[in-house]
């Protein structure tokens, strides 16, 4: 009796599950919730376009001209500096040896020509001692030759000296020129943004992946926007622009128009928008903001809405001339 029954029990019991299981997988998956909501136009119509802050100066890669181990960094990430300020120095002790050896030589230099003055004074003396002597039997033509011969003799002699004196001062600058191209100096007046070497790394005076110091002057700030190509020709340099910071869409300064660079490039940073292509290319532009205490930072990613002053449907192009 039991063996009758048990395997249409099992077989109903199957079913209950396949349809259990076909409920529980058709309901519809609730969306989850953004970590933080985008933000929207403050424009009814409006340029989208997405902007990564830079430094109204831009991004100051600093390289050095001369590779080495760097003995002096005075600098720290967030450092204020000056133009002409020291960010860091390359060892240069083997030329600093070497002026000390190109003063001795300008000190052996300047007292021959000491030497060289106190000749042409006793030749241009003895000249004029025998010059004075009127009677020609007791002075020869010839004597008075000879001294006048050794005057210019000593004055080529000391000409050569002080030229040897401006040799040996030229290499001393030549040195100083050397040392002075071992500090890296801030080329503007900036705040120190990144720093990838330390004391004691051997800095490559190449091209490198990573720049050894990057600064640049964020006391205003630049967002260089991304206008996609088809968008390009309604923007209006003088339309109102907003950017807004990512993750928090309460938080937007005003823009103002910096430039346009008008050549349009490959663009560089995709957003994921799956009908984006990766042949678009962009229109740069950029615009100028002061932080204001803004928690901004170089580098950070904004969402940037430009007034649309030109109407879709109206094409900017004028008829041809006939």
């Amino acid at each position: 009796m039991f063996r009758t029954y048990i395997l249409p029990v099992f077989s109903v019991l199957g079913i209950l599950f396949a349809l259990f299981v076909v409920a529980k997988g058709s309901k519809a998956t609730v969306p989850a919730e953004p970590v933080a909501t985008p933000s929207s136009a403050p424009f009814q119509q409006y340029i989208a376009g997405a902007g990564i802050v830079e430094a109204s100066s831009e991004n100051i890669q600093i390289g050095t001209p001369v590779a080495g181990i760097v003995t002096s960094l005075p600098v720290a990430v967030g450092s204020e500096v000056k133009k002409g300020d020291e960010l860091f120095r390359i060892d240069g002790r083997e030329l600093q040896a070497e002026r000390l050896v190109k003063l001795a030589a300008l000190k052996s230099a300047q007292e021959s020509v000491n030497v060289a003055e106190v000749n042409l004074a006793d030749a241009k003396n003895q000249l004029a001692m025998w010059s004075e002597i009127s009677d020609g039997r007791a002075v020869s033509k010839e004597e008075v030759d000879t001294r006048r011969f050794a005057v210019q003799k000593m004055q080529a002699s000391f000409a050569k000296a002080q030229a040897d004196v401006e040799s040996a001062k030229a290499s001393i600058a030549q040195v100083e020129t050397e040392l002075d191209r071992r500090i890296v100096r801030a080329p503007v007046d900036g705040q120190v943004l990144q720093i990838k070497v330390h004391l004691g790394e051997f800095a490559p005076a190449n091209v490198v992946a990573t720049p050894l110091v990057v600064m640049g002057n964020v006391k205003v700030l630049t967002v260089r926007t991304d206008i996609d190509e088809n968008d390009a020709w309604r923007l209006d340099p003088k339309a109102e622009a907003v950017a807004f910071i990512r993750g928090n869409n309460k938080i937007k300064t005003s823009l103002k128009l910096s430039r346009i660079e008008p050549y349009v490039v490959p663009k560089k940073s995709l957003t994921g928008d799956s009908t984006e292509r990766v042949d678009t290319r962009v229109l740069q532009v950029l615009y100028n903001f002061e932080p204001n205490g803004l928690p901004v930072y170089v580098g950070q990613q904004m969402d940037v809405y430009v007034k649309d002053l030109v109407s879709p449907t109206t094409s900017p192009a004028t008829e041809p001339a006939r």
